[in-house]
């Protein structure tokens, strides 16, 4: 018996429509697919010509998606994740030379990424192909070589490293700092915009931050919310406001200056959550997963602990 041909617009367009809806930014989304932003729009626009149904609202400095965007978003970022993993799996039985690593977008933006000229200068030999995606991806049947989850720990069927533990931290841009009333102490968050990871507001909400430091006059539901870290670090770097986020991930743009934590560590929460290097119970002799996991470790170690981040005086 045929299959129904399936009847479906240009991967191209999909592809423009899921990243900028993702980000919710088109600049952003052009930055991730390697082409302009111009090139986005069109694609975008093609693709509502196609389904003859607008999937942004196009605000003066934002865009905002509407129903239908909202409704197609979680299918398509599934649709591409398991493309993206059907992909390494005829990969990685094609080439013994590449290694696939699955984690989280938010993780791979902020602290991994960063790093990888490291380990790309001390194993030339061994080609990284990084899975951004949320979805668990099950490593023990091939779908990544590697992958790292932030949890509990205890998961099941494949060998496990806890890589660290983290505490949430407020940070935002130098230029924050010089508005309004400054940010002496917590309760000047109040005439504040307050940044929100919303995935992590189960472990570590500006609700529980603000009642920890005696804040009780903050309102701690104000300001936009995001749904992934690396998208509120990108808000408080372009100094739109406070972001609440883990300290690990911040670590970078702090050494550097480009974010400053406004108060004093001892301020800071501690997550309940870590992050987890997991790797196939049958491949532990394989070369690269050996090669990259001893990395991990040692940067995991040597990654500046919350305690000595600078912060201001």
């Amino acid at each position: 018996m045929r299959m129904p041909k399936r009847s479906l617009p240009p991967l191209r367009a999909l592809q423009a429509f899921e990243a900028t809806a993702r980000h919710l930014s088109i600049s952003q989304a052009a930055a991730e697919l390697g082409v302009t932003p111009g090139a986005v729009s069109h694609q975008i626009k093609a693709l509502e010509d196609w389904l003859g149904a607008a999937l942004f609202h196009r605000l003066t400095r934002a865009l905002r998606l509407t129903e239908a965007g909202e409704a197609a978003l979680p299918l398509m970022t599934e649709g591409f994740d398991r493309l993206a993993a059907a992909t390494a799996c005829m990969q990685t039985r094609t080439d013994d030379h590449l290694l696939t690593i699955s984690v989280s977008p938010g993780f791979g933006s902020l602290w991994l990424v960063p790093r990888l000229d490291r380990f790309r200068r001390k194993h030339p030999e061994i080609e990284l192909r990084l899975d951004g995606t949320d979805r668990l991806v099950d490593i023990a049947k091939g779908e990544a070589d590697v992958a790292i989850r932030y949890g509990m720990g205890g998961y099941a069927n494949v060998l496990c490293d806890r890589l660290f533990a983290m505490r949430a931290t407020p940070v935002c841009s130098p230029d924050v700092l010089k508005r309004g009333t400054g940010l002496r102490s917590p309760a000047d968050l109040a005439g504040h915009t307050l940044l929100h990871v919303e995935w992590k507001e189960a472990e570590g909400s500006w609700r529980t931050w603000l009642l920890a430091a005696g804040a009780r006059d903050v309102d701690p539901y104000k300001g936009p919310r995001f749904t992934k870290e690396d998208m509120a670090v990108r808000a408080a770097l372009d100094g739109e406001g406070v972001a609440l986020i883990g300290d690990r991930m911040a670590a970078d743009h702090l050494a550097s200056g480009r974010l400053v934590r406004p108060f004093d560590a001892d301020l800071s929460t501690p997550l309940v959550f870590a992050y987890f290097f997991l790797r196939p119970k049958d491949r532990e002799d394989d070369p690269k997963i050996r090669a990259f996991r001893k990395w991990m470790l040692l940067e995991a170690e040597s990654v500046q602990d919350a305690a000595t981040l600078s912060s201001l005086p």
